[in-house]
């Protein structure tokens, strides 16, 4: 039977900003989503940089393929498409975001076994705000996730507080510095489930991710819902038409709901362009161990 919230993961998201919902995804759906993942993967040996398609771990060559993020998978394969707009998942939020419900973006975060990137702390918001806050994220997780192969970790209610400055040296970084801000993390809680399961968390809720130790992959596929009439800011992904048909279920509206939510703009751009994994090299200080740092110790 398809997964309906219960009134206590309702009550949670509103409260703490994210729930964790398992059993989203059928045996048949998840392996078809396993499937179509590693196709477009396979092809990988055959890029050397970053493109349309892939994100590239910073350690990749053609002869050992290694692959972060897939970007847009929906344009790479009708089936991701079509899974965005399953019932299976809409129906799970329309008691988040009502009946009508657009689609803003989409990608495959990869966590290879004993070098998945990690994520540093940030808020979706920072990236596309809106003109209000009824915008959500889901994740579908492939594989297993526990606390040892890199879960997402969110600090709870943080999407009831401020907006940071995702900014460094003047320019857009797609992260921020806790530190900085005086916010205490220890609160935070991982996102973990058995594969098959569906995380959803707000807009502005603060959440990152560490590298990937384990010996097991991570594999998490996120998609960026938004009630209709909630208008992008920053950017259409395209021209108005493209914007139109990510429609996922109800119907559009050229009406905007505007709401008095707190906004930064995330310009100037970048000045390391792509995905967040990119920008983020030009925030400074890490959260996070990376690879390389780990590497290195090892090394000494």
């Amino acid at each position: 039977m398809p997964v309906q919230l219960t009134k206590t993961q309702i009550e949670q998201y509103h409260e703490k900003g994210y729930v964790v919902v398992e059993g989203v995804l059928s045996p048949e759906k998840l392996k078809r989503l396993r499937q179509e993942t590693e196709e477009i993967i396979a092809r990988a040996g055959e890029v050397t940089a970053n493109n349309e398609i892939y994100d590239l771990e910073d350690s990749h060559s053609t002869q050992n393929p290694r692959v972060r993020r897939i970007k847009e998978p929906h344009n790479h394969s009708k089936f991701f498409w079509d899974l965005f707009c399953d019932t299976d998942i809409t129906d799970v939020l329309v008691p988040l975001l009502g009946d009508n419900i657009r689609i803003y973006g989409a990608k495959m975060n990869m966590k290879a076994a004993g070098y998945g990137a990690p994520v540093e702390w940030h808020q979706d918001w920072a990236f596309y705000p809106h003109t209000n806050d009824d915008v959500l994220a889901t994740g579908l997780l492939l594989d297993d996730c526990d606390e040892s192969n890199g879960p997402m970790m969110v600090l709870p209610g943080s999407h009831k507080g401020p907006v940071y400055d995702h900014h460094a040296d003047g320019f857009f970084c797609g992260a921020f510095d806790p530190d900085a801000e005086g916010l205490d993390l220890s609160p935070a809680e991982m996102l973990t489930g058995p594969a098959g399961s569906m995380t959803i968390h707000h807009v502005r809720a603060v959440h990152g991710s560490a590298l990937n130790t384990s010996n097991r992959q991570r594999r998490l596929l996120l998609t960026e819902y938004a009630a209709a009439d909630a208008f992008p800011m920053v950017g259409l992904k395209g021209d108005y038409a493209a914007y139109e048909s990510r429609m996922a279920r109800g119907v559009s509206t050229r009406q905007p709901r505007v709401e008095p939510v707190p906004v930064r703009l995330p310009l100037p751009a970048a000045k390391n362009q792509g995905s967040i994994y990119e920008n983020q090299k030009g925030g400074g200080r890490r959260w996070f161990e990376t690879f390389e740092q780990r590497k290195g110790v090892a090394a000494e």
